[in-house]
C-alpha cells in the first residue's frame, strides 16, 4: 500500500487533452506561449490590451505506449456504431478505429470483449474546484458578489487541483470540463477550459488553444442577490439594463485600444481589466456562456447579442428552450442542459423530460451538462434518460446523437470540435472503455485515456488517482470506489 500511495503522489504531483448542422467558429491569432492543439479551428486569445502571455497553459502530453482496444462495440459519436471493432491510438493520437486495426508490436493490448468504447465525456459547465469539496467557506470560490458585473475575474484563479471531487469525475468518464463562476452576477467572469489530469497547478491542466468563455446569468440569480441588499439591479429589466451599461463602456474601450493598436499613437490607453474581457467578447475571441431559464429571457439575452454585435455560444440550463429551439438553431446557440432536474425554483417551473429531444428535433444544438459534482459522475446515464424520455414521446433520437450531447456538441460549445468530441483517426484520444453499454445505469467506466495516457483504470489501484485531501481515507479492502 505505501508503494501503490508513493507512486499515486507523484503521478499527481507530476501529470503535467449533435446535430453538426454550424460551422466550426473561424481561427483568431494564437497566443504566442500556448502553443494550439492539433488541428484546433480556434486558439486562446491573449488580451489586445497588453502584448505579454498572461497565465499561459502549461499543459504537458504525459507519455505512454501506443494502445489498442479490441473486440469492443465502439461509439465514434461521429455516426458510426461498430461491434467487434478495434480503436488504436498514439502519441496521444487516434490512429484508427474499425473493425479490422493494424497495431504496432508494442502496443499495449486491451481485451474490449463484451465492452463499449466512447469518446471523453466533456462536461460545459462544472464549479469543480472554485466549489471545492468538502464545501465549507474556505472552499466557496465560485461568486464574486461584490458588484452586478465582475468581468475582470477568472475562475482559475480560484480553481483548486487538489478538490477530491476531480477523481470521482475521471472515475465517471470525464476527460475535459469547462470550470465556471458562479451565477450570482450579470457578469461573472471569465471560465477555464481543463483536462481533468490529476496535476499541482491549473495551468497545466489548462487546453491548450481553447477560448475562454464569459459566464452570464439571467433571471432571478442576479435580481435577488442584489435587490435583498436594495442595490441594482432589482429587476429583471435592471438585469439588462446591466448588461447593457457594461458593453457599452466596452465598445469604448475597444474602440480606443483598437485605435492605438492600429496607429500606436502617444501613450496606450489606461488597461482595465473588466473592459478588457467584455471587449474580447466583443472582438469573438471569449465564448459567451449564458446562464438563462426561461425562453423569453433567451430570446431577449439573443436580441442584447444582436446589439452589440456577438454570439451567445450556448445557454446554460435553459430548461425552456424547447420552446424556442427553431430560435436558436436560427442563431446557431446551443443549449446545455439537464435531463430532468428542474421545478426547483420559480423560473425552473417549466422543465420537461423531453427538452433535449425536441431541442434535437428542431435542429438545435443540444449538450447535457452537470452543474454538479455528484451528476458529474453520471453524465453516460443523465444522457440516457434524455434519450428515452424523447423516444417515449415519439420523438426519434438515435444513440448516436444522445452520445453527442456529452461529446462532439460540448466539444462545439468550447471551440474544440476539430479536436476532440469523437473518436476519428487525427483526434486527441480522449478515450472511455466502458463495461457495458454507456446507456446502461449498470455500466461504468472501466479505463479512462486522456491524450492517450491511461488516466484512470478501475481494476489497477496505481491508475486511480487521488488528491492529498484523500489521503488516509483508504476504502475498505474490497470495497469499490
Amino acid at each position: 500500500m505505501r508503494a501503490a500511495t508513493a507512486y499515486l503522489l507523484a503521478g499527481w504531483a507530476a501529470a503535467c487533452a449533435s446535430s453538426g448542422a454550424h460551422a466550426a467558429p473561424a481561427a483568431v491569432p494564437a497566443a504566442a506561449a500556448t502553443p494550439a492543439p492539433r488541428g484546433a479551428t480556434g486558439t486562446a486569445a491573449e488580451s489586445l490590451s497588453v502584448n505579454r502571455p498572461q497565465y499561459p497553459s502549461t499543459y504537458q502530453r504525459h507519455p505512454y505506449p501506443p494502445v489498442v482496444i479490441t473486440n469492443a462495440t465502439i461509439m465514434t459519436a461521429a455516426g458510426q456504431e461498430i461491434p467487434h471493432a478495434s480503436i488504436l491510438f498514439r502519441e496521444g493520437q487516434i490512429v484508427a478505429v474499425g473493425a479490422t486495426v493494424q497495431a504496432p508490436s508494442d502496443a499495449i493490448k486491451v481485451d474490449g470483449t463484451g465492452k463499449w468504447v466512447t469518446p471523453g465525456i466533456i462536461d460545459v459547465h462544472s464549479h469543480l474546484g472554485v466549489y471545492a469539496a468538502p464545501a465549507t467557506d474556505a472552499e466557496s470560490d465560485g461568486n464574486e458578489l461584490t458588484g452586478p458585473v465582475t468581468a475582470e475575474v477568472w475562475a482559475e484563479h480560484s480553481f483548486w487541483p487538489q478538490d477530491p471531487q476531480i477523481p470521482l469525475a475521471i472515475a465517471g468518464g470525464v476527460t475535459t470540463i469547462q470550470a465556471l463562476p458562479g451565477s450570482g452576477n450579470l457578469i461573472g467572469g471569465r471560465s477555464a477550459v481543463l483536462k481533468l489530469i490529476p496535476t499541482r497547478t491549473v495551468q497545466a491542466m489548462k487546453f491548450p488553444g481553447a477560448h475562454y468563455g464569459l459566464k452570464m446569468a439571467c433571471g432571478e440569480n442576479p435580481k435577488r442577490v442584489y435587490g435583498r441588499r436594495n442595490q441594482f439591479p432589482s429587476t429583471r429589466m435592471g438585469n439588462v439594463a446591466g448588461y447593457r451599461g457594461a458593453f457599452i463602456q466596452a465598445e469604448e474601450y475597444r474602440r480606443k485600444w483598437d485605435a492605438w493598436n492600429r496607429d500606436h499613437k502617444g501613450d496606450p490607453p489606461d488597461r482595465n481589466l473588466r473592459l478588457e474581457t467584455l471587449a474580447e467578447v466583443l472582438r469573438g475571441n471569449i465564448y459567451v456562456q449564458n446562464h438563462c431559464y426561461r425562453a423569453d429571457e433567451m430570446a431577449q439575452m439573443l436580441d442584447l447579442a444582436r446589439e452589440f454585435g456577438f454570439k451567445i455560444r450556448a445557454f446554460h440550463h435553459a430548461v425552456e428552450s424547447y420552446k424556442i429551439g427553431d430560435l436558436l438553431a436560427q442563431a446557431g446557440t446551443a443549449s446545455a442542459v439537464w435531463a430532468d432536474w428542474y421545478g426547483f425554483k420559480e423560473e425552473a417551473m417549466d422543465g420537461i423530460q423531453q427538452n433535449a429531444a425536441l431541442l434535437q428535433q428542431a435542429g438545435a444544438r443540444i449538450t447535457l451538462h452537470s452543474d454538479d459534482p455528484g451528476g458529474i459522475q453520471r453524465l453516460n446515464q443523465e444522457t440516457a434518460k434524455a434519450m428515452y424520455a424523447g423516444q417515449r414521446a415519439g420523438i426519434p433520437v438515435t444513440r448516436d446523437q444522445a452520445l453527442r450531447w456529452i461529446t462532439a456538441n460540448p466539444a462545439w460549445v468550447l471551440g474544440l470540435d476539430s479536436v476532440v468530441g469523437t473518436l476519428e483517426p487525427g483526434k486527441m484520444a480522449d478515450v472511455v472503455l466502458w463495461s457495458g453499454d454507456p446507456f446502461s445505469v449498470y455500466s461504468k467506466a472501466v479505463q479512462v485515456y486522456n491524450d492517450g495516457w491511461l488516466v484512470y483504470d478501475r481494476n489497477d489501484p496505481a491508475h486511480q488517482p487521488r488528491s492529498d485531501f484523500e489521503l488516509g481515507q483508504e476504502p475498505p479492502p474490497g470495497s469499490d470506489r
